[in-house]
């Protein structure tokens, strides 16, 4: 058992690293929450004023302001319920012993290390093109017309092209939840006569809530920040149709050359982020307990 002087000892070895995490943290949040209150455009950048509260309210009051926040709202549940949903689906397939098993998990687990901009490009000029893609070429095959995807389906498009790079990662945690599940509780059930979808309800699934709340919970962190695949495919069009929150603050920042404008969506944005995950983590708490 530690004796106080070893875990003093220890909170000594420990402090320098966890310091040097906390500066790394707040320097560039308080200097983010320093510009949100200033008059600061990068073209005029020697008319720097003291704003107040107008960079919050005028970002608030920006009409795109809304419609960011719910396109935002669906592309992280569209991906989400596209990655739970098929990674249960390819969990349940890929653990049952097939020939070629192993290079059948690794072609599954690939597409996440494609980079974002990378996949983003894939899809948008080898797949969804209406002239010379995949989807245009199967449509012209059975007679209809191709369509445009990122036209009219710009927000669409885009969570499909998200979900197609987080699946694997889906996929990879639920399966190593299935893989710890009791093969007599389901043998059991079998041979007591349970069907299949009785087995998955009562046994499979609950075994694998778990899995599930953790996979929710970090693809949310990671895509409440999607950015490069909205740049890359459809620059936030048509108008504000596929801008997320992140967008926003990138038009605000680059094209507008506003900085404090920039800031305070940035510390806007923070604030949800932060209140979507306290709401997260009693969620997992409860599921975990």
């Amino acid at each position: 058992m530690a004796t106080r002087q070893t875990q003093g000892l220890a909170r000594l070895m420990r402090a320098p690293a966890i310091i040097l995490l906390l500066i790394w943290m707040i320097v560039p949040l308080c200097m983010t929450l320093y510009y949100s209150f200033l008059n600061y455009n990068l073209l005029n950048p020697g008319m720097t004023s003291w704003a107040g509260w107008f960079n919050y309210q005028y970002f608030y009051t920006d009409p795109a302001f809304f419609e960011a926040i719910w396109n935002t709202l669906v592309l992280v549940l569209g991906v989400l319920f596209i990655t739970v949903v098929g990674g249960i689906a390819i969990a349940l397939l890929i653990d049952k012993p097939i020939w070629g098993q192993g290079i059948v998990r690794i072609l599954v687990i690939s597409p996440f290390f494609v980079m974002p901009p990378v996949a983003a490009l894939i899809w948008k000029n080898m797949i969804m093109h209406p002239s010379y893609g995949v989807l245009a070429d199967i449509g012209r095959f059975f007679g209809t017309s191709p369509v445009d995807w990122f036209a009219q389906y710009p927000l669409f498009s885009i969570t499909l092209i998200v979900a197609w790079q987080w699946l694997p990662f889906a996929t990879l945690i639920l399966l190593t939840s299935l893989q710890s599940l009791d093969t007599e509780q389901m043998e059991a059930a079998e041979m007591d006569g349970a069907p299949a979808y009785s087995r998955f309800l009562y046994l499979v699934l609950p075994h694998m809530a778990r899995a599930i709340t953790v996979v929710i919970l970090i693809q949310t962190i990671f895509l409440l920040g999607i950015y490069a695949e909205i740049l890359v495919t459809t620059n936030g069009g048509p108008g504000f149709a596929s801008t997320n929150l992140t967008f926003l603050i990138y038009r605000a920042a680059r094209l507008n050359f506003d900085i404090g404008g920039a800031a305070a969506g940035g510390i806007i944005a923070v604030i949800l982020a932060n209140l979507i995950a306290i709401f997260l983590m009693r969620a997992v708490g409860k599921n975990l307990d």
